[in-house]
């Protein structure tokens, strides 16, 4: 098994000149797993009880949150994430938002406002599905914001992401990268599937029609997102174990460095005790 440190080293994404390679991050590697059926029976069983009482640690000290930023194009595995990684966590602990395309309301105010409004409160895990990245990703890729306008809102997703950091929030952002091969098969699996075809849109073809501008957004937009404080991973994701392998193992490192303690009793103990003693 490697260090964490070994894993975020493994994953984490690294700029250069401002951009990143999408074309040189690989979407079936499983770095450090030697066993798929291990790592498989470990997301399955004992992971769902590492990251429950993690969890319960952060939400019990009630002091700091984390956001899980979950984003990558349609099929990429952001609701499979939700099932198989946070589901293990107490719900009343976490807070997940699916953005789709905003609405007449949201469009009348800042493209950060709505996602503001939902926001992890200290001692919550917060999970956007999909997230404020779409406001750059999806204009650049189609050619609705111009290079300048698209500039000025990853600065102010910068900031706004230092702002959450040193306000106690810890972000961990994980784009879900999977190949063109494998979104065809997910697609296709959906219109098989009755209790799946109800996801798929025919908007998502469309989509799929700009691949290739879709690519060259996310190595530009991750290449000038990544930072120190909230670096980007790029999970392999073409395996769905691995995925929800890597993702679980760095939601809990992150609790474990944040190091969250049940808080101390402000009453006396001996005093509660004996007034729940039995009569004599």
């Amino acid at each position: 098994m490697p260090t964490i440190s070994e894993l975020r080293e493994a994953l984490q994404a690294r700029p250069v000149d401002g951009a990143v390679n999408m074309a040189g991050y690989s979407t079936t590697d499983t770095p450090f797993v030697e066993s798929k059926s291990d790592a498989k029976d470990y997301v399955d069983g004992q992971m769902q009880d590492d990251l429950f009482d993690r969890h319960e640690l952060l939400y019990a000290e009630e002091e700091r949150s984390i956001l899980l930023v979950l984003q990558g194009l349609d099929c990429s595995g952001k609701n499979g994430t939700i099932k198989h990684v946070v589901i293990a966590m107490n719900p009343a602990g976490v807070r997940t938002a699916s953005f789709k395309e905003p609405t007449k309301e949201e469009l009348d105010h800042h493209f950060l406002w709505r996602y503001r409004n939902e926001l992890p409160a200290p001692g919550q895990l917060g999970v956007f599905d999909r997230s404020h990245y779409e406001d750059v990703l999806v204009p650049q890729a189609l050619g609705t914001l111009d290079e300048a306008e698209i500039a000025e809102r990853m600065n102010e997703i910068n900031a706004f992401e230092e702002e959450l950091v040193n306000g106690g929030t810890t972000i961990i952002k994980c784009l879900l990268h999977i190949s063109f091969d494998e979104q065809r098969e997910r697609f296709l699996r959906r219109l098989r599937r009755d209790d799946k075809r109800w996801k798929f849109a025919e908007s998502d073809l469309e989509t799929r029609k700009s691949w290739n501008e879709f690519q060259a957004a996310y190595s530009h937009v991750v290449g000038q997102t990544s930072t120190d404080y909230a670096p980007w991973y790029v999970i392999p994701a073409d395996h769905k174990w691995y995925r929800n392998w890597v993702i679980g193992h760095l939601i809990i490192a992150t609790i474990d460095d944040m190091g969250p303690t049940y808080p101390q009793p402000t009453f006396d103990l001996e005093e509660l005790r004996s007034r729940l003693a039995p009569p004599h």
